[in-house]
């Protein structure tokens, strides 16, 4: 039976619907509504190889699109229903750096209607990527080609931006990181745009790199970023940028470098650290700290934490923990931090601080003298401890350095006021002292575990609880003879004996 022939005004109407299809945004895929922005949901594969196409560079004469990049960098999360068409890992809150100024504004503010349609594409891209299946099936289809094209001919910094965050989601999938390896230029290509002055790009191609020097093929990141002016780019960018967030990401891609193998010590650590690393995060450290006293902004939290987690991985590197814990300003700076008094607003950041000092002073131990005498920083230690509750390795370390620091108290020699002030402190740290123990009175032989593995020659936390009870001791058998301004209130005395039946019911015998 022959098809009907259709009237002009049907005719006028399907050609109408066809070419409204033909501008469907990328926000619409073809899903059913309820589904749309389940991760979880199979996305059309038509669908997806219809956005792709949609990113290919042509020539300006010939249509749209003619500003293209990708990059390859990952993400771990992603999300479908991102109406602002940017990544979870982008925060454009108007932050000003040292690589944003009018310039960047301005080629971000002229979009021409194709660039639009790209630039909604590569948005739904960039989501979609963070999925295994969607990224495995745009590797499938070229995208990572496309990308690439794109690239290496676009000036949009937009372009550029989301391309490297697709390409950052991609990388968090492992067949997708095998392929970028095998793209021919794509690395190198990536590694390229770190002389861009546009800080989202920057902050997607430090999130990218960071990201292959984790992977399993990371000889092949790491060989691209030798270059002496690479690593000096790097440097630079993390040591002048005033962006938070641009900080966090070039110190990620440091901490990557500091975290790697052990084939990675040769390729980047050994000329990074010629290149003035330790002074470099000094500096930031420095910085951070001075932001921190003085205007406490949480947004800049997470860069004060990186950065302390860059360092504790520098001092425990074999043959070049020493000089970055020889450093007198770098261990200032970490104990002013054990002694700010607001944990509770930066308590990662006191927990590594803690794990720090730890480490200074098994390479150090002589500076323990310096400090043994600094009751705000005892102080400050026992209040770290609620926060490493289930960090078994940090809590070790606190007990180790409250160990160090307190058996250097000679209680039969120093006066009658001091032994005072040693004894306010305990008692008043008597709840978090009795919360601990009793928290973990089974964690014992993990303890020791984990402090054998450190080196300690002893259960620091025994350690610290005998030198306790010493000077509990001492504080009773003088306080009759005391003069009158040392004498403590009367309730204090039953706090005394609460405090040492705490520490003789976890006193254990190692």
């Amino acid at each position: 039976m022959a098809a009907s022939a259709l009237t002009p005004t049907e005719e006028e109407e399907e050609q109408g619907q066809l070419e409204e299809d033909s501008f469907v945004t990328s926000h619409h895929p073809s899903a059913p509504a309820d589904e749309l922005f389940d991760i979880s949901t199979t996305v059309d594969p038509s669908y997806v190889i219809s956005l792709i196409r949609k990113l290919l560079p042509v020539d300006a004469k010939n249509g749209d699109n003619t500003d293209i990049r990708s990059s390859n960098c990952n993400d771990e999360v992603g999300s479908l229903s991102n109406d602002n068409c940017k990544s979870m890992e982008i925060v454009n809150d108007g932050s000003v750096s040292d690589f944003q100024g009018e310039d960047e504004e301005d080629s971000r503010a002229h979009v021409s209607a194709g660039e639009e349609v790209w630039e909604e594409c590569g948005c739904v891209l960039w989501d979609l990527a963070a999925n295994q299946t969607h990224a495995e099936l745009m590797v499938q289809n070229l995208v990572l080609e496309v990308l690439l094209a794109n690239l290496m001919v676009s000036h949009s910094v937009r372009v550029t931006e989301i391309c490297l965050g697709i390409m950052g989601n991609l990388a968090c999938h492992e067949v997708a990181m095998k392929q970028m390896i095998s793209t021919n230029g794509l690395i190198a290509v990536v590694v390229d745009q770190l002389f861009l002055d546009d800080t989202q790009c920057l902050c997607e191609a430090f999130r990218l790199l960071g990201l292959g020097l984790q992977s399993s093929d990371f000889i092949k990141w790491a060989e691209a970023l030798q270059p002496e002016h690479i690593l000096s780019r790097i440097l630079w960018v993390t040591e002048n940028t005033l962006n938070p967030q641009l900080t966090e990401k070039s110190v990620g891609l440091l901490l990557a470098i500091l975290e790697s193998q052990k084939e990675v010590e040769h390729i980047l650590l050994t000329p990074s650290m010629k290149l003035g690393l330790p002074t470099g995060l000094v500096n930031l450290l420095a910085f951070e700290m001075s932001k921190l006293t003085n205007e406490r902004i949480p947004e800049r939290y997470s860069v004060l934490d990186v950065i302390l987690h860059a360092l504790e991985a520098l001092c425990v590197i074999d043959g070049y923990s020493q000089e970055i814990c020889s450093n007198k300003e770098f261990f200032q700076l970490v104990c002013d931090l054990i002694k700010f008094p607001d944990k509770v607003e930066v308590s990662n950041s006191c927990v590594t601080a803690g794990v720090l000092i730890a480490n200074i002073l098994s390479d150090v131990p002589d500076i323990a003298s310096e400090i043994s005498q600094d009751l705000p920083f005892l102080q400050g230690l026992f209040d770290i401890l609620p926060f490493t509750s289930d960090d078994l390795e940090a809590r070790g370390a606190l007990w180790s350095t409250i160990a160090r620091l307190l058996v250097r108290v000679q209680e039969d020699e120093i006066t009658a006021s001091i032994l005072r002030q040693y004894v306010f402190i305990l008692l008043s740290k008597t709840n978090l002292i009795e919360d601990d123990l009793f928290d973990h009175q089974f964690d014992n032989n993990k303890e020791n575990d984990s402090l054998a593995a450190c080196g300690a020659r002893t259960n620091a936390r025994t350690l610290t609880l005998r030198k306790i009870i010493c000077i509990l001791n001492k504080w009773n058998a003088v306080k009759d003879s005391v003069e009158e301004k040392d004498v403590m209130d009367e309730h204090d005395d039953e706090n005394i004996r609460r405090l040492l039946d705490c520490c003789h019911k976890y006193t254990v015998v190692t």
